[in-house]
């Protein structure tokens, strides 16, 4: 029997609605506006759709944007001075500063630049130090993102062996952090796989939950999961394009053999991705609300 699919689009519309009424009961109750910068250096194709899509969810949920768009030939003291006049500016909660950058510009100083109480992507040493703690103010909003579907799809998390594929800052190892700790929705054992792993196989196909985040095409096949498992494809790649001339999109997992052996399964498009801007949403609120001292996730 095929896998469930876990249908990212419509948890993350069911997130919007939550996020959407507590925006407006801020509004009424404090007369404050959670506000999101982004800033993108440079044309990359994909950077600005994807700053043009956060842009979008903000306007949807009544957030303000406020959006600063740089020429690539931006020097970096020019970037830390725009971060350094958003970091001050009241009516900014959240910045965000789009990657890649373009060569000659240090990710990792303008990165340290932003405010990290206005940190929203969670990338800070400092948050990224409350993270490993236990107690993250600004959850990396890919990992967020996971974690919400997991709980949403209804899979048991609780005392779960998880084996994580892929290592990265920004997904591997946040992932593997927030789903060992000791709290509701986690409580996990998680094993962490990445290029130097001997038999990948071996490990993937102990898993009760597989989160396959290796940044390769379709690297995991059926046969490496577990029967009935829960898999999360965090991969997207393009690989050529259809009839339509639209681009190809698969994951990091082979779709076809695993929705045959998985328990539920998140498809691509539609499963991860959907998540990624929601959870950055919902981070932009808690920033307002941090700026307020409010509980922050009332």
């Amino acid at each position: 029997m095929p896998a469930e699919i876990i249908d990212g689009k419509k948890i993350a519309q069911e997130l919007r609605e939550e996020i959407r009424a507590a925006v407006e009961e801020l509004k009424s109750r404090y007369n404050v506006v959670p506000g999101l910068a982004t800033v993108l250096v440079g044309d990359n194709p994909a950077s600005v759709s994807y700053v043009s899509a956060k842009n979008r969810a903000c306007a949807e949920l009544g957030m303000r944007s406020f959006q600063h768009t740089l020429p690539e030939s931006t020097s970096e003291d020019e970037l830390l001075s725009l971060i350094a006049g958003l970091n001050a500016d009241p009516l900014v909660h959240g910045i965000l500063v789009q990657l890649p950058l373009p060569r000659g510009l240090s990710e990792d100083r303008v990165l340290r630049a932003i405010d990290p109480k206005k940190d929203v992507d969670g990338f800070h040493p400092y948050n990224v130090g409350l993270l490993a703690l236990g107690d993250p103010v600004f959850p990396p909003c890919t990992p967020a993102g996971i974690l919400e579907l997991l709980i949403r799809s209804g899979t048991q998390v609780e005392g779960a062996e998880v084996v994580v594929v892929g290592r990265s800052n920004i997904v591997g190892k946040p992932v593997a952090l927030m789903l060992m700790q000791k709290r509701k929705g986690a409580n996990a054992t998680v094993t962490v796989c990445h290029t130097q792993t001997r038999d990948l196989a071996f490990h993937t196909r102990r898993a009760d939950i597989l989160i396959v985040a290796a940044g390769k095409p379709q690297a995991v096949t059926g046969d490496m999961i577990r029967p009935g498992a829960t898999v999360i494809d965090v991969g997207v790649n393009r690989i050529g394009y259809t009839e339509a001339g639209k681009a190809k999109l698969v994951g990091d997992v082979d779709f076809e053999s695993a929705v045959q052996i998985a328990g539920k399964i998140t498809p691509v498009p539609g499963g991860v991705g959907p998540m990624t801007i929601t959870m950055l949403m919902r981070n932009t609120l808690r920033a307002a609300r941090l700026s307020l001292g409010l509980n922050l996730d009332d």
